[in-house]
């Protein structure tokens, strides 16, 4: 197992303990409704402070039943989850591409060779001398300017 999947591995284990804990612990048994939320229990702290609170909003649409309230928050966080991988994947596969590119670049560079200033490597500039000290072009005794 390489690093990275361990690291999943774990982050899997914790996400499943966060989820089965509060349950196999019983947390919440003495409430009337266990796991309803934030938003109800805001709601009914701040009834239990101030009697006469009028809300300065109403929702734009209540839906019928908390069944169909819970499928209606679960597909808009499906659908950040969506963004955000999306989103993500496209930061990393452009990062990869780039990194392959500059490979690729660098393994021109070095099979051209030093010395040299074409990238694909056909010859050095003006009889420069190779690593081993041998001259790539015939040198004529003229300077690079006369022999064009």
């Amino acid at each position: 197992m390489n690093r990275n999947t361990k690291i999943n591995v774990l982050l899997l284990a914790v996400v499943v303990a966060l989820a089965v804990l509060p349950l196999a612990l019983g947390l919440g048994d003495h409430k009337e409704q266990p796991f309803s939320g934030a938003d109800g229990e805001a709601e009914t702290a701040i009834t239990e402070i101030e009697p006469d609170y009028e809300p300065w909003f109403s929702p734009l649409y209540e839906p019928p039943s908390g069944e169909i309230e819970s499928a209606l928050f679960s597909v808009q966080a499906a659908l950040g989850a969506g963004v955000l991988a999306y989103y993500f994947g496209l930061r990393r596969g452009r990062r990869q591409g780039e990194l392959r590119e500059r490979a690729r670049r660098d393994s021109e560079d070095t099979a051209s060779g030093p010395g040299t200033d074409s990238p694909r490597g056909t010859g050095t500039t003006d009889g420069a001398e190779n690593p081993e000290g041998a001259r790539s072009a015939p040198d004529t005794g003229k300077s690079t300017t006369e022999r064009v």
